[in-house]
C-alpha cells in the first residue's frame, strides 16, 4: 500500500505544532477547512499518510509532521454538514525549520502548491519533494 503525503497549513495562534504534540497518540481533529479544494484534499487522505505540518501567517514555515489516523468524518464545527475534518496526531518536530523562503529558493520544489496556491491549506506533496523537504528538515 503505497502512502501520500501532504502538508497541512495552520496558523500557530490557533492550532500550533505544541498543542498537536500535547494532543498525544488520540490525536486531534484537522477542521474547519472551507475551501473545496482544501476539503476534496482531505478527502482523499488515508490513514497512515504522512503530513507536514506547516505554520501559516506567523512563521510561514515547516515545523513538524503528523499522521493521519482517522479518515475524513463530517466537521463538527461547520453548521452546513458539507465539509470534512481528519484526524491526525503527532509524528515529530523537525530538527530544523524549512521556511516558505528557502522553499522557494529550492528549483526542484517551485512546482509545489505551497508556491503557487499559497491561500490552499490542505495540499498533496509527491514523493520526491518529500523526500527532498525531510532532508532540508534534517529528518
Amino acid at each position: 500500500m503505497s502512502k501520500n503525503y501532504w502538508l497541512l497549513k495552520s496558523e500557530p495562534d490557533v492550532w500550533s505544532i505544541e498543542q498537536q504534540k500535547k494532543a498525544g497518540t488520540k490525536g486531534a481533529a484537522w477542521d474547519g477547512v472551507r475551501n473545496y479544494q482544501a476539503a476534496k484534499n482531505l478527502k482523499a487522505m488515508k490513514k497512515g499518510d504522512q503530513c507536514f505540518f506547516y505554520h501559516s501567517n506567523i512563521g510561514k514555515e515547516i515545523v513538524g509532521v503528523v499522521e493521519v489516523i482517522k479518515e475524513a468524518f463530517i466537521d463538527k464545527t461547520d453548521q452546513s454538514g458539507r465539509f470534512v475534518a481528519v484526524k491526525v496526531k503527532f509524528i515529530r518536530k523537525l530538527e530544523k525549520p524549512i521556511t516558505l523562503e528557502n522553499i522557494k529558493k529550492t528549483k526542484e520544489l517551485s512546482h509545489l502548491s505551497l508556491i503557487k496556491q499559497s491561500r490552499l491549506s490542505v495540499m498533496p506533496i509527491d514523493s520526491k519533494s518529500w523526500k527532498i523537504l525531510n532532508n532540508m528538515g534534517k529528518v
